[in-house]
């Protein structure tokens, strides 16, 4: 492939990804304004435990990770996700045994706050959303949050989630 398509290929990759996060976030919009943020939550909940699986399962899949491949794969993975290519991931390996990912700059607490609204309560969602993820990668691996609004540590910018093993992978 020449350097034009590929920046091409990418640019698309990306815009793809902003209209993906777009409708996510209309979606939980309009069940919020109709029904409340509890029950927009509760559907969100939902609907990660399941898309979590999917994407997980095509990442594995597309770049051929291995069953149990540990953080390793899950590290991998997560430069994979979709909305890896639009917020700004820090991951950390502290030691064998743990991966560290910190959500940096996040375009749904972004987008919230340009538009006046509350910062998005994300934690719940993310308690079924990463381990889910996580396990889809590698059944073995046992996830934490560390911060996520609206429990979010000072210095923290947004979300953060420690990963671990028994030291495989």
């Amino acid at each position: 492939m020449k350097p034009e398509q590929d920046d091409g290929l990418q640019a698309a990759l990306t815009d793809a990804a902003k209209n993906w996060i777009a409708m996510d976030g209309l979606w939980f919009q309009a069940v919020e304004h109709a029904y409340g943020m509890d029950a927009a939550l509760a559907m969100d909940r939902q609907v990660w435990e399941q898309f979590a699986v999917i994407e997980a399962q095509r990442i594995k899949e597309r770049l051929f990770l291995p069953e149990k491949g540990g953080l390793d794969a899950l590290e991998i993975a997560f430069n994979n996700r979709l909305v890896s290519r639009l917020n700004t991931l820090e991951i950390l390996r502290p030691d064998e045994k743990t991966l560290v990912v910190t959500t940096k700059t996040c375009r749904v607490q972004a987008a919230r706050a340009r538009k006046g609204m509350t910062q998005f309560p994300c934690m719940s969602v993310g308690m079924v959303e990463f381990p889910v993820f996580a396990r889809t990668i590698d059944p073995r691996i046992v996830t934490t949050c560390l911060s996520c609004p609206p429990q979010t540590l000072p210095g923290t910018p947004y979300c953060s989630w420690k990963f671990t093993t028994d030291g495989a992978g």
